[in-house]
């Protein structure tokens, strides 16, 4: 039998900004979300903009998620539970028919659904974006589970205030096209004997923004991709809301090219 390995692990990495050009907030946390809604247009475009889902304080937060939403769901369970006490403002899909779309619905929380096949250029889908964004008065964005690129125009607008989970311990197993079962498939495949999940924040380039924290498991000789998809989704589960929680209370540290949670 192999030696069991569950360890959070804070790794300080790149980054391009300061520790003061980050927002505080004292005595607050995060969280973050995912949602969409159906195509309600000949263009299939979707957008609410009413209602809300908070705890008790007043930080704006947009989730972007492109899928089921359980990511999503354990913010929310994390909210109930009083342990982030935040206000979603907006959920931003890609996909009409992304399962976090029920979940935002019981919540009353705002849905958009913006693709770029809506758009001819990248720039149009990014200033439709940007103006959800603006209307929401959103302060941090959290991508639950969203499998497109950031366009560069919004990642310039919220610089070092975007933060991604990734189902594997990037800087391995990232990039165009390493998402869902392809990562855990590409990681069965190299014979490693850990994966895990990484929280970083997100720049211009697919998941090679600054790590805040890893969690690992242990890759058992019996794993499958859809046995470790499992395992690494519950540490997912764990990781994601403290990590969104420490931003808020204004932990990460950004030193240059490194990025780091302080106690």
């Amino acid at each position: 039998m192999g030696l069991f390995i569950s360890s959070l692990i804070f790794i300080s990495l790149r980054f391009n900004t300061n520790f003061t050009e980050l927002p505080h907030y004292s005595n607050t946390y995060l969280f973050s979300t995912v949602f969409i809604d159906s195509p309600s247009t000949s263009h299939y475009i979707s957008t609410s903009l009413s209602g809300t889902y908070s705890g008790n304080c007043g930080m704006n937060i947009a989730v972007f998620a492109s899928g089921r939403g359980s990511n999503f769901q354990a913010i929310l369970n994390a909210i109930d539970s009083g342990f982030l006490p935040v206000r979603i403002t907006a959920l931003i899909s890609n996909r009409s028919d992304a399962g976090a779309l029920e979940i935002a619905r019981t919540h009353d929380i705002p849905t958009s659904h913006l693709s770029q096949k809506m758009f001819q250029k990248e720039d149009a889908l990014a200033e439709a974006v940007l103006n959800v964004l603006s209307k929401q008065r959103t302060e941090l964005i959290v991508l639950a589970g969203y499998l497109k690129k950031i366009p560069v125009q919004v990642v310039r607008r919220f610089r070092n205030r975007i933060i991604n989970i990734h189902p594997a311990l990037l800087p391995s197993f990232g990039g165009p096209g390493m998402y869902g079962h392809f990562v855990h498939e590409a990681v069965i495949a190299s014979g490693v004997k850990v994966s895990g999940a990484t929280v970083h924040l997100v720049d211009e380039e697919y998941d090679r923004g600054s790590i805040v924290m890893q969690k690992t498991v242990e890759i058992l000789p019996n794993d499958t991709p859809d046995s470790l998809a499992a395992k690494v989704l519950k540490i997912e589960h764990e990781i994601f809301p403290l990590a969104v929680k420490a931003f808020v209370e204004g932990k990460i540290k950004i030193e240059g090219k490194k990025a780091w949670i302080m106690s």
